[in-house]
C-alpha cells in the first residue's frame, strides 16, 4: 500500500495500471478490497487508484483534530486527488455517497467523469429503511461499546446475513475473510473507532443533503449511473433521478444485485464500467 498525506492525516491507497486515472471509492466499514473481484476484469490503459477512506475499516487513524464529518470527508477526497496530482479523474462511487458532493462544494475540478453505483443520495443518509444497515450504525454509535458489538456480529456468518446487518447489502454470502478484514481495525484500535464516531455523529440535514445532491446538475462531464434496482437500501428511483440530474448522464442497471453489485455481479459491473471508460472521452 502507498500513502498520501492530506490535512486530516495519512491515507493509504492501492494503485495499478497506467493511463488516465480511475478512482474507486468504498463505503462504511469497507476498504479498497471491495473492488478485488472487479479490478482484474477492467480494461487496460487506465491507472486504477483505490484509497482507504477513514470510514471504519482504515488502518491509519486520522489526526485527533481532523474534521471527519460529512463535509470534512468531502474535502478529504478532494485533498487526496490534490495530493496525488490527479487530473481528468473518473470517480467511481459505491455505497458511501459523500463524494457526490464535490460539485456542491466547488471541489470537483480534478474530476472529468463519474460512475455512480448504488450509494447514498438525496436525503438517504444514513441509508435504508428502519432496522437496515445505516440505521443500525446510527444506533450503534449512540450506545457505549455499540460499534464493537456490531463489528463482532458482522464476523458471524449467520448474523451478517440478517437484514439489519448485510443481508440487504449483498445477495451472495460475504466471505469470512473479507468480514474479518473490514472489522479488524475497528475492534483493534480505539482511534479508528474515534474516527468513525466523528463521521457518524456529525450533522445530516436532509434539506442540505438534497440540495448538495442536486448540485450535480452543474457537473458538465460524462456520467454513468449503474444502479441495482433489486436492492432495498438505496431506493430504486434514485438511480434514474441521479441520471436525469446530470447533464451528460446515462443510466444502466445490474439486475439481481444488491447495493454491493461489485461483489454480487462483478462481471456485469466490470463490463459496464469498462464500456464507459473506453467509449467516453475525458473532459
Amino acid at each position: 500500500m502507498r500513502e498520501a498525506l492530506v490535512s486530516a492525516g495519512t491515507i493509504e491507497y492501492d494503485v495499478t495500471g497506467s493511463g488516465p486515472p480511475v478512482v474507486l471509492l468504498h463505503g462504511l466499514l469497507m476498504d479498497h478490497t471491495l473492488w478485488d473481484r472487479v479490478l482484474p476484469l477492467l480494461p487496460a490503459g487506465f491507472t486504477y487508484v483505490r484509497p482507504v477512506l477513514p470510514l471504519g475499516a482504515h488502518r491509519r487513524p486520522m489526526r485527533p483534530d481532523a474534521d471527519l464529518t460529512l463535509p470534512g470527508q468531502v474535502r478529504l477526497v478532494a485533498g487526496f486527488l490534490d495530493a496525488l496530482g490527479l487530473d481528468g479523474v473518473t470517480l467511481v462511487h459505491a455505497d458511501w455517497g459523500g463524494a457526490l458532493f464535490l460539485t456542491a462544494h466547488g471541489l470537483d475540478r480534478r474530476v472529468a467523469r463519474q460512475v455512480i453505483l448504488p450509494c447514498e443520495a438525496f436525503d438517504n443518509f444514513p441509508p435504508g429503511l428502519p432496522g437496515l444497515p445505516g440505521r443500525m450504525v446510527s444506533l450503534a454509535v449512540r450506545v457505549p461499546g455499540g460499534l464493537q458489538l456490531a463489528a463482532r456480529q458482522l464476523r458471524v456468518a449467520r448474523l451478517r446475513r440478517l437484514p439489519m446487518l448485510l443481508g440487504q447489502m449483498v445477495r451472495r454470502p460475504l466471505p469470512d475473510a473479507l468480514a474479518h478484514r473490514w472489522t479488524e481495525p475497528l475492534l483493534r484500535d480505539p482511534a479508528v473507532r474515534r474516527d468513525l464516531l466523528a463521521y457518524c455523529r456529525g450533522p445530516f440535514d436532509k434539506q442540505t443533503l438534497i440540495r448538495d445532491t442536486e448540485a450535480l446538475r452543474r457537473f458538465p462531464g460524462d456520467a454513468l449511473v449503474l444502479w441495482s434496482p433489486d436492492n432495498r437500501v438505496m431506493p430504486p428511483e434514485h438511480g434514474p433521478r441521479l441520471a436525469a440530474l446530470l447533464p451528460a448522464g446515462r443510466y444502466a442497471e445490474v439486475p439481481g444485485a444488491y447495493v454491493l453489485s461489485m461483489l454480487d455481479e462483478p462481471e456485469a459491473v466490470a463490463r459496464e464500467i469498462g464500456a464507459f471508460l473506453t467509449s467516453t472521452p475525458a473532459r
